[in-house]
């Protein structure tokens, strides 16, 4: 351990104080905050000095407008128009700008242009108060997709706990109360019948199972306390980019994130709205989630993605594709699941003709009796989250699918209707969007569990690997278009950390590992239904179990992520309609001792954390740092990753001292640190990409790079299946043409030149980034 590198300064190294630079227009890199009312703007400003030395160049917030008292995460939002209060307010955030800029920081928000909350209480959101009391003729009315005709005239308002509360009716203050609830009465009718008063609303308080059948709002996914704004509307658009555009107006920000744009009308329209409104200097990222063979549409006027289609590529290429086959094998075998194909197409039908009910029906009367069939399938049959008005439209294989259980004749009808309806396109795609998250990330990733680091969003769990081949690919096609464009390991959505993954990846080198759990019986036939005999959720136990390892509050942590994920992939419970006794033997699956990956496994696990955090930090892109994630973060699903974090400040500064890092952890951020630093000292580095290619009995196990600017990147691959073959023996790389010497650590004896040795350049970690010394 004592020859792992330090972060101790050499030729290539960047000062630990550098003198305070000016943030670029295009971040170097960003460090993702999660703000919360127990860590708000001040504390954030109190990290700016620890966050300025490790070498980021901008914070990313997470949302900072006014929403739900109390809300842990912001996208909840009631008031366009303010900064959260509960946040410190504007003048707190406008103080944390100043402090990140004298650091030479800028910042970059997450804005949610899709929703808003329906909250309690409602007057919080005012344009929708004001629509329940006003109804249609409502000047806010056009700020929501409400479809009066199939409420009768009245939106449906699932908000009650139980389907007969008792109303009360305030006259004086102009309310009708139900519980802690109040609603504002349409004028004139405080003096009716409480029948009749209750029909004469523009509302409907409803018992909240309703939504899934009666709902007549556009929402985000199935979450009915979140309503779709339509943003698509100039007026509406203006009314809640306001605060937004007057942030950045005033340098208070410097960058965008955006939030479910699948979830617009037609996001491109929005983005060329978005980019006139900031002009040019403003960095852009959406967060769309693309399919392995899916671009982003070039015509949008944005740096690009927030970055899963990389953290794809990177876990995909650190995984050994005849490992994960053999764990599917098993994992079936062992449980009785169907294949990876049929589980989505199942969860598909499912949340479709379930959970999104009442958005099909839409669709269907839309569509007409004769096509109605035809959507549902087309909409079960597509393999991208939606398609965009102007662009390519459903693929042959789509169409082929839909086309066998629908007819030929009824998905040609849907085609002509998407053609010719940009209305109905553009719900058709807001829908689609919608299934593919929740069937998708909220279903299939939690029911497939062969190997749960692939079940990432934007992941191919039923192809979770990527060969050296396709990365460099990947990454070649990234810099050519998108070289702004975000890359990241870790996020608040992701259902496991990088370091969980990057363990959990390690098991497909090792099937064995994993134990068969459940004694082979497959799903639904343990006894008394107890989650303590279901072998499916046992193997996900086993899994997250080895993932997190040894960490503090590992039992309860561990507890509530089965419980979630149980809930989730809905099989034996589910969120709506639990199973108490199932559910009370989720404990028996968590050990009452941590589960530690056997030696030569924690080794490959080192490989994966340090090689996924070269990958990321040198590939084309811009690449986001998740608070905390800068030293070894193992975490699960939310909330879990949304855990307060303390910040490793004394580590970074024995390191930048000289001290040799001693624990995975510490190599992991003086690595993190020093690529930072370079990244927003040295741009020119991270410039250009060119492969390189090993020479040698192992060269299927280096993955290199060089940045033509003056880096090279080398991870090695797969090492618990390179340690079985004998090491590195006599495998080369050719280094282009230079003197290199390290990014970071001790020097070498002499630079490296030439033709190098692996083992020698990777004797003390599994990982080496070089900076050409002229």
């Amino acid at each position: 351990m004592s020859q792992r590198n330090s972060i101790s300064p050499s030729e290539s190294d960047v000062p630990a104080t550098p003198d305070v630079p000016t943030a670029p227009a295009v971040p170097a890199s960003t460090y993702r905050l999660q703000l919360t009312p127990a860590f708000p703007f001040a504390a954030a400003r109190a990290a700016v000095p620890y966050l300025a030395s490790l070498g980021v160049s901008h914070l990313h917030l997470s949302p900072v407008l006014e929403a739900v008292p109390g809300s842990a995460h912001g996208y909840d939002v009631t008031d366009h128009g303010r900064v959260r209060e509960e946040l410190g307010g504007e003048r707190e955030l406008r103080a944390l700008a100043a402090a990140a800029r004298e650091r030479g920081l800028a910042l970059v928000l997450d804005i949610v242009p899709n929703h808003m909350a329906v909250p309690s209480p409602l007057r919080l959101n005012r344009p929708l108060w004001e629509v329940l009391r006003e109804g249609p003729g409502s000047p806010y009315a056009r700020w929501f997709d409400i479809d009066w005709e199939a409420g009768g005239g009245q939106v449906l308002l699932p908000v009650l706990a139980e389907p007969d509360e008792p109303f009360t009716v305030d006259a004086g203050a102009g309310l009708l109360r139900c519980g802690d609830r109040e609603f504002p009465l349409r004028e004139g009718t405080a003096g009716l019948p409480l029948a009749e008063l209750l029909a004469a609303q523009w509302y409907r308080p409803a018992w909240w199972r309703e939504a899934r059948t009666s709902l007549n709002y556009r929402r985000f996914f199935t979450i009915s306390d979140l309503i779709g704004v339509r943003v698509e509307d100039p007026e509406v658009f203006a009314a809640t980019h306001a605060k937004v555009l007057e942030l950045v107006r005033d340098g208070v920000v410097a960058g965008l994130r955006i939030d479910h744009v699948d979830g617009l009308a037609d996001p491109g329209e929005y983005l060329r709205r978005l980019r006139s409104a900031v002009g040019d200097g403003c960095w852009v990222v959406v967060e769309k989630i693309l399919a392995r063979e899916e671009g982003l549409p070039p015509s949008w006027p944005v740096a690009g993605t927030t970055g899963y289609d990389a953290l794809h590529r990177v876990d995909g290429v650190l995984t050994d594709p005849a490992g994960a086959a053999e764990l599917a094998l098993t994992y079936q075998e062992s449980t009785g699941s169907p294949s990876w194909e049929e589980t989505a197409s199942t969860a598909a039908r499912e949340v479709l003709t379930g959970d999104l009910a009442a958005e099909l029906s839409t669709l269907e009367r839309w569509a007409g009796p004769e096509r109605a069939p035809a959507v549902r399938e087309l909409l079960i049959a597509s393999p991208v989250y939606r398609t965009y008005p102007g662009g390519p439209g459903p693929d042959a294989r789509t169409l082929e699918r839909a086309a066998a259980r629908a007819g030929t004749a009824a998905v040609d009808g849907v085609r002509e209707l998407l053609e010719r309806d940009p209305a109905f396109g553009a719900r058709f795609a807001q829908t689609s969007a919608a299934l593919r998250a929740k069937s998708l990330e909220d279903r299939a990733f939690y029911r497939w569990a062969p190997l749960l680091s692939a079940t990432e969003v934007g992941g191919e769990p039923g192809t979770p690997a990527v060969t050296v081949e396709e990365f460099h690919a990947y990454c070649a096609e990234r810099e050519r278009q998108w070289p702004a464009s975000g890359t990241v390991l870790s996020t608040h959505d992701t259902k496991r950390s990088a370091d969980v993954r990057a363990r959990v990846a390690a098991l497909s080198q090792d099937p064995e590992a994993m134990v068969k759990p459940g004694g082979g019986a497959g799903p639904g036939r343990g006894a008394s239904g107890a989650a303590g005999s279901d072998p499916q959720l046992a193997w996900v136990a086993r899994q997250s179990a080895l993932g997190l390892g040894d960490v503090p509050e590992r039992g309860p942590r561990l507890a509530a992520a089965l419980l979630k994920a149980a809930r989730e992939a809905g099989l034996r419970t589910s969120w709506t309609d639990p199973d108490e006794a199932y559910e009370a033997g989720i404990a028996h699956l968590v050990p009452r001792e941590p589960v530690e990956l056997p030696p030569h496994l924690e080794e490959a696990a080192r490989a994966n954390v340090l090689g996924m955090t070269l990958l990321h930090l040198t590939m084309p892109g811009v690449p986001e740092v998740y608070q905390g994630s800068e030293t070894e973060l193992r975490a699960l699903v939310d909330p879990d990753n949304r855990r307060p974090v303390e910040f490793p400040r004394r580590t970074l500064d024995s390191l930048d001292a000289g001290a040799a890092p001693l624990t995975l952890a510490e190599e992991k951020l003086a690595l993190t640190a020093a690529l930072l630093r370079l990244r927003r000292s040295r741009p020119a580095l991270f410039r250009g990409y060119a492969p390189l290619t090993a020479r040698g009995p192992a060269s299927g196990h280096c993955l290199a790079f060089a940045r033509p600017g003056g880096l090279v990147a080398v991870a090695t691959r797969l090492s618990h299946r390179l340690a079985q073959a004998g090491g590195w023996r006599d495998t080369t790389l050719s280094l282009p043409p230079g003197r290199w010497l390290p990014a970071h650590g001790p020097r070498p004896a002499a630079p490296h030149e030439g033709e190098v040795r692996l083992a020698r350049l990777l004797a003390s970690a599994p990982v080496a980034a070089l900076v050409r010394a002229d």
